[in-house]
């Protein structure tokens, strides 16, 4: 694996590489990175993979200064799992400039995690839009996890015209659930213990709706109900159509249940689509 930290360099080694797959991260690399980087593999190659920590994703006194920076295990990480470059830039390379133009994102942008993180998806966007001007991928692999997201890159792609296939792979989870995430380190051993109650939540939600209860508002009232007794502050649990992440209508094929809550102060986010019963 060669790891490059300019422009240039990365430009010199991707120059005439047609099927280029990318995986775009922030670091601190957990297993389910890896499992991108290894589903990029089957997609193209070279595959390239940077590590760069976005200033403009963080809200004010969000987790930016204290995300981990893990370079150099990332680095092994990802040379174990078949990375051909990373690309590590410093804010230098990525913002040479102070960053006036951003990406504005469509309205759904507004609720769910954005409803919570004012400005974050903007700054998602435009790094993600950077990143793919600078490594002209034919591919790019992102989480499931990051639900909102996904599909908000998915309709920048489409609408921007940009010549890339995005492909989300499923989320990766320890053998209790809990989805994994760089920031699950944050978690006591006791908040650790209680994580998975989160999956928990959108299973049990699944399983009422799948069982044929049709009064979708006492459905989630009562999940954040539950988390909220068991000790979490919930920002949301919610239903969307997994097509257009708009409120389902009956005739709606593919659900997705969202939730984001804090144990202590961490906060997790997950999902899980479903197709409920019934449906077309």
């Amino acid at each position: 694996m060669q790891t490059v930290y300019s422009a240039a360099e990365l430009r010199g080694l991707l120059a005439g590489r047609p099927s280029v797959a990318f995986v775009p991260t922030m670091g601190n690399l957990h297993r389910g990175h890896l499992a991108l980087v290894q589903r990029a593999r089957e997609l193209g190659t070279p595959v390239v993979a940077s590590v760069f920590v976005n200033r403009l994703q963080f809200g004010a006194g969000e987790d930016f200064d204290r995300y981990p920076r893990t370079l150099d295990d990332d680095a092994r990480a990802l040379a174990s799992a078949g990375c051909d470059i990373l690309f590590a830039p410093d804010e230098s390379v990525i913002y040479p400039a102070p960053q006036t133009l951003v990406i504005q994102p469509s309205p759904e942008a507004d609720q769910l995690c954005g409803a919570h993180r004012a400005g974050h998806f903007s700054g998602v966007l435009t790094v993600v839009c950077k990143l793919f001007n600078l490594v002209q991928p034919a591919v790019a692999v992102f989480g499931e996890k990051d639900f909102q997201q996904l599909w908000l890159i998915r309709q920048m792609v489409s609408q921007l015209a940009m010549p890339i296939s995005i492909v989300g792979h499923p989320t990766e989870r320890d053998v209790d659930g809990l989805a994994l995430s760089s920031r699950n380190r944050y978690l006591s051993s006791a908040e650790r213990a209680q994580a998975p109650q989160l999956y928990q939540t959108l299973c049990a939600v699944r399983d009422r709706l799948r069982g044929g209860h049709w009064d979708i508002g006492a459905v989630l009232a009562g999940a954040r109900r539950d988390l909220a007794v068991q000790g979490w502050a919930v920002d949301y649990v919610e239903i969307r159509d997994a097509e257009t992440l708009r409120v389902p209508q009956q005739d709606c094929r593919e659900w997705v249940v969202l939730a984001a809550a804090r144990l202590g102060t961490t906060r997790l986010i997950d999902n899980l689509r479903f197709v409920r019963v019934g449906s077309r």
